[in-house]
C-alpha cells in the first residue's frame, strides 16, 4: 500500500507542476498579448499629443513618434482663439447635455412601465420596439419627416431623433425588473403613485445603469457628426465633429484662415497637422474627463442590466 500511495502521490505532484507550468505560461501570454493591444490604442493618440505639442519643423519632418520634438504651447493656443472651434464646441456641448437628459428621461419613462409584467400589451409593446432597433424607415423619409416637421437647420433636430435608444432602453428595462417587487408594493400601501415610486424609489437604486446609459448617450451625441452632416446647413450651428470633418478634408490654407479673429502671425507658426492633432485632443477631453466620475457605476449597470431577461 505504501508503494501504491507514493506512486499516486507522484502522479498527483506531477500533475500539479504540468498545471502549474500551464498555468504561467497562459498568464505570460495574456500579459504580452493585452500589453501589445494596449501600446497599439495608446500609440496614436500619444502620437497625436507628441504632434500637437511639437515645433512646425518636426512635424513637417515627420520626426515626431509618442515624444514632443520642440516643445511649445502654441498649436493649443491657437485652437482655443479660433472662433470656429469655440463655436463648434459650444454646439456640441449644448447638444449633448440637452440630448443625453432627454433621452435619459424619455427611455427611462419607456423602460418603467415595460418592466412590469402586468402592462396589459407588454410583449407586443416591446417587440414593436425590437421591430424599430432591426428596421428603419431610411434616410429619406426620415428627412422628409424632419423637413414636415420644420427641424431642418435647428438645433433640436440633431437630438430629438435619438431620443429614445430601444438597446438602451432595453438594459434599463432589465434593471428595473432585477429591483425587488417588494419594494414597490410597500410603497403602494404607503399610498404612492406609480410616478412617486418611480421618481423617489425606482431612480435612486438605479444610479448604476443610469449612469451607465447616460454615459452612452453623452459619447453618442459628442461623437455623432452624421446627423449635422444632414441637417445642418449654418456655419454656426456646426457641431464639433462635423467641423473636425470639415478640416481634415479642407485644404490647410483655407483652414489657416478660416478663425477669423485668430492672430494671423501665430497661425503661420504652426502647422495644419499639429492643428488638427490638437483639436482631435481638445475634442476628446471631455469625455474623458466625464469618464472617471462615472466608472464606479459602469461595469455594475451595464451586467445587472444586461444579465436578467
Amino acid at each position: 500500500m505504501s508503494a501504491e500511495n507514493a506512486l499516486t502521490t507522484g502522479k498527483v505532484k506531477s500533475r500539479g507542476i504540468q498545471s502549474s507550468v500551464g498555468e504561467k505560461i497562459f498568464t505570460v501570454f495574456n500579459y504580452t498579448f493585452f500589453i501589445l493591444l494596449a501600446i497599439t490604442t495608446i500609440f496614436p493618440f500619444l502620437n497625436l499629443i507628441a504632434k500637437s505639442l511639437s515645433s512646425e519643423a518636426a512635424v513637417i519632418s515627420g520626426s515626431v513618434t509618442v515624444l514632443p520634438v520642440d516643445f511649445q504651447l502654441g498649436t493649443y493656443k491657437y485652437v482655443v482663439q479660433n472662433s470656429m472651434f469655440l463655436n463648434a464646441f459650444k454646439v456640441s456641448l449644448i447638444v449633448t447635455v440637452c440630448g443625453t437628459l432627454l433621452a435619459l428621461f424619455m427611455t427611462t419613462l419607456a423602460a418603467y412601465p415595460l418592466s412590469k409584467p402586468r402592462l396589459r400589451g407588454r410583449k407586443w409593446f416591446i417587440l414593436m420596439y425590437i421591430f424599430t432597433m432591426l428596421f428603419s424607415g431610411g434616410l429619406i423619409p426620415t428627412y422628409l419627416l424632419m423637413q414636415q416637421l420644420h427641424l431642418i437647420d435647428k438645433l433640436p433636430v440633431l437630438f430629438i431623433p435619438a431620443m429614445v435608444s430601444v438597446y438602451n432602453m432595453l438594459i434599463i428595462k432589465n434593471y428595473f425588473e432585477s429591483l425587488p417587487e417588494s419594494l414597490e408594493e410597500s410603497a403602494k400601501l404607503d399610498g404612492a403613485s406609480n410616478m412617486t415610486i418611480l421618481w423617489r424609489i425606482m431612480l435612486p437604486l438605479s444610479l448604476p445603469v443610469l449612469a451607465t446609459i447616460g454615459l452612452f448617450f453623452a459619447v453618442q451625441f459628442w461623437n455623432d457628426y452624421f446627423a449635422s452632416l444632414i441637417y445642418i446647413n449654418s456655419a454656426h450651428l456646426k457641431p464639433l465633429q462635423l467641423y473636425l470633418k470639415e478640416l481634415f478634408v479642407s485644404s490647410s490654407d483655407v483652414f489657416l484662415r478660416a478663425g477669423g479673429e485668430v492672430n494671423v502671425d501665430a497661425a503661420m507658426n504652426v502647422s495644419p497637422q499639429a492643428i488638427q492633432a490638437a483639436s482631435i485632443i481638445l475634442a476628446t477631453l471631455p469625455i474623458l474627463l466625464v469618464y472617471p466620475f462615472l466608472q464606479k457605476y459602469f461595469v455594475k449597470g451595464v451586467l445587472v442590466g444586461s444579465v436578467k431577461g
